[in-house]
């Protein structure tokens, strides 16, 4: 009888139990920027998202579950063959995030595989299509052309590729030297151009100093002769003036009586000394018949002075 009770008392415990298992069996909390892919019975059932969600326990399990954060993977080191027929060596960095996680789960076995590969892939197509100067020249446009057809092969597979990025490109050991020589030439031929420029254009300042130098030594000596000619013009007209001044007063003196005598006998001065300035310059003298020459020259300017009175009145 004991043991028939004890029996029947382990019997709500052990539903208690299978409650509370089943419950947490049932109960599953998804993190955040995750996705769960359910399947019951082996098939897909639903896809839970971050939160609270509820499953049938025993029937339902979790077969996948896909991060819906952005993901980066290093694209292996492979080698590439430029149009122009050179190899090189690439990698590059791959960012990527699944859009779909039932695609991603059951539209490709691999989804981070298959995605580097086709990086891989389309890497060598694009790289095939230009030259070895351009894969340098031209490495955001490579990248972005690379973004773009591998979009448009793994839409299927609920994965959308954000960016590629070339890590390193390596081509082979004497392209490299050949590469160094042509950069070394071309910085000698750059230096040698600045070179170039630097002494036309100190040829080109020195003969534009010599030419000011020129032009204001010009200006200088026009100006001294302006100056000069100036201060000439200013003379002549105060020696002129002077002389005309001198002439107006000797004249209003000669106009009286008094002015006359002194003109008559200045007159005669000049005239005996005159004459012998001659006779000094020479032995034989000369004398005019008439001996009244010196009061004619005196009678001669005293009429010339009365004209000029005259011609005043």
């Amino acid at each position: 009888m004991n043991e028939i009770l004890e029996s029947i008392a382990i019997v709500p415990v052990a539903a208690i139990i299978f409650v509370l298992v089943t419950l947490k069996a049932s109960i599953k909390f998804v993190p955040q920027n995750r996705a769960w892919i359910i399947e019951r019975f082996g098939k897909y059932q639903s896809t839970k998202e971050a939160g609270l969600n509820f499953i049938i326990p025993f029937l339902d399990k979790v077969s996948a579950d896909r991060s819906l954060k952005e993901q980066a993977f290093d694209v292996p080191s492979q080698a590439a063959i430029t149009k122009d027929n050179i190899s090189l060596t690439v990698d590059g960095v791959l960012y990527f995030r699944v859009l779909d996680p039932y695609k991603a789960t059951y539209g490709v076995e691999d989804y981070i595989f298959a995605v580097t590969q086709l990086a891989q892939t389309t890497m060598r197509s694009e790289i095939g299509k230009i030259d070895l100067d351009k894969t340098f020249e031209e490495r955001d446009s490579l990248n972005a052309r690379i973004v773009t057809a591998i979009n448009e092969a793994s839409e299927t597979w609920g994965v959308v590729v954000l960016r590629y990025e070339i890590k390193d490109i390596t081509p082979p050991n004497s392209i490299m030297n050949a590469m160094e020589s042509q950069m070394k030439a071309e910085r000698e031929r750059r230096a040698k151009i600045l070179e170039s420029e630097g002494e036309k254009q100190a040829a080109i300042n020195i003969a534009e100093g010599e030419k000011q130098a020129r032009v204001l030594a010009a200006e200088a000596e026009k100006q001294e002769q302006v100056l000069n000619a100036e201060g000439e013009a200013k003379a002549i007209v105060a020696v002129a003036d002077a002389q005309a001044q001198a002439l107006k007063v000797v004249g209003e003196a000669a106009a009286t009586s008094d002015g006359q005598k002194a003109v008559e006998l200045d007159l005669a001065t000049k005239a005996i000394a005159a004459k012998q300035a001659i006779a000094k310059e020479s032995s034989v003298v000369l004398l005019p018949d008439n001996s009244t020459e010196a009061s004619s020259i005196v009678a001669q300017a005293t009429s010339i002075i009365s004209a000029l009175q005259g011609s005043k009145v």
